[in-house]
């Protein structure tokens, strides 16, 4: 029963997840968008109210006109629309999850006795270890160069490192789909503390400020908006380097391969470079920024090098080997890797997802699922807990294109 109902809120808490998500990147897409599209206003009346950059947009049968003033409007006669509960729904619901499917089940999801021979409360602490430390390093970084000249470039390049570094650690010391999580959770964290600790109170105070009576300087409240753009520009080129981490425990060929971390990092980087096109299109329709089809092709290049370098081998045979030399591996032959590397889960014990290998029959049943999880795909044993050796999997491979035998 305790099993099921994790079940369930797992389910119901990445349903969850999965609607604030869209809810908070669609929004900052969106602003992204407005803020490469909008058109300094050429009518005094405009000019007059302190707008900043306007357009018009037709959606649902409808006009919009939205209107952006650099500091803040002269007044405010309508109600104040705040976008901060999508980035907080977004983490709540993120960690939640992750402490049901990864905290709760340490054991099974975080730890890989062939990395780090630790326990399930140690790996925990240091995955949320990566969380706390990743946001200070890159808060720090952002206070550090602050609004310099070519400061967002110096930051590009240290966060990159920071990615590079975290990437190869959470690959040493976590189980292989854990450790591309823990990485897009880090950035994910520090995305909404972007809005938390910065983006939100930068703009409560122009508010306060803005609506006490009181008189301002504009100069003094234009540093709140600065920092907000600034962490708002972060937020949405590290959108899609985190998207591809939270998908990719669902493709065990990216994290069950001889570089894990280089998989992680370079794909990230290819989502980078595919947003920085996304975002610069904007300006460059306008034309107010060049041409960013480089981006574009640079993103899609290297995922292509990721993809042939992945590629699965094209034939089982030893090196050097012929087909003819290549003898077929009976039932008998990979009986004992059954009895020693799978029956803990899917024996007469216990059977793990309803399957059952302590048998012929069962064995028969299951042949191309067990072709597919410890061979193709390297999922099973979970983390390998059991200690398969390739040799092994070599051999189930060999019985498998030699027909899955279970009478001899």
């Amino acid at each position: 029963m305790e099993a099921y109902l994790l079940d369930w809120a797992n389910l119901l808490l990445r349903w969850l997840h999965v609607i604030t998500v869209i809810a908070w990147i669609g929004s900052s897409f969106y602003f992204v968008f407005l803020d490469n599209n909008l058109i300094k206003p050429s009518a005094p009346d405009l000019k007059e109210k302190g707008v900043d950059g306007a357009l018009w947009a037709v959606h649902g049968g409808g006009f919009y006109n939205p209107q952006k003033y650099m500091v803040a409007p002269k007044s405010i006669d309508s109600d104040l629309h705040w976008f901060y509960w999508e980035a907080y729904s977004t983490f709540l619901s993120g960690f939640a999850l992750f402490a049901v499917l990864y905290l709760f089940n340490a054991n099974t999801f975080l730890v890989d006795k062939s990395l780090m021979n630790w326990s399930a409360v140690q790996a925990g602490f240091a995955a949320v270890g990566f969380l706390i430390v990743f946001w200070l390093i890159y808060n720090n970084v952002c206070r550090l160069f602050g609004f310099k000249d070519r400061s967002e470039l110096y930051i590009g390049l240290v966060m990159v490192c920071v990615v590079a570094l975290f990437c190869y650690l959470s690959c040493q010391l976590f189980a292989g789909r854990a450790a591309f999580l823990i990485v897009g959770a880090s950035i994910a964290t520090a995305m909404s503390a972007n809005v938390f600790f910065w983006i939100i109170p930068g703009q409560k105070t122009v508010v306060n400020v803005m609506t006490s009576g009181q008189p301002y300087d504009p100069n003094d409240l234009a540093i709140h908006g600065k920092r907000g753009k600034q962490r708002s520009v972060h937020n949405t080129y590290f959108t899609l380097p985190v998207l591809f981490a939270m998908l990719s425990n669902h493709y065990h060929f990216l994290y069950s391969n001889e570089h894990p971390a280089a998989v992680l990092f370079f794909m990230m980087i290819c989502g980078a470079l595919i947003r920085q096109y996304f975002v610069q299109k904007h300006a460059y329709l306008n034309q107010r920024a060049s041409n960013p089809w480089p981006f574009a092709l640079l993103g899609v290049v290297g995922i292509l090098v990721v993809i042939y370098c992945l590629r699965p081998p094209t034939s089982l045979i030893p090196v050097g080997a012929t087909p003819q030399e290549v003898k077929p591996v009976m039932y008998s032959q990979v009986k004992y890797i059954f009895e020693s590397k799978c029956y803990g889960c899917h024996g007469a014990q216990l059977q793990m997802k309803n399957i059952r290998l302590d048998s012929p029959e069962n064995v028969a049943k299951n042949a191309q699922n067990i072709y597919l999880q410890a061979v193709t795909l390297k999922q099973m044993p979970m983390n390998n807990a059991t200690g398969i050796t390739q040799d092994e999997r070599d051999t189930l491979a060999t019985w498998f294109n030699s027909g899955a035998d279970t009478t001899h």
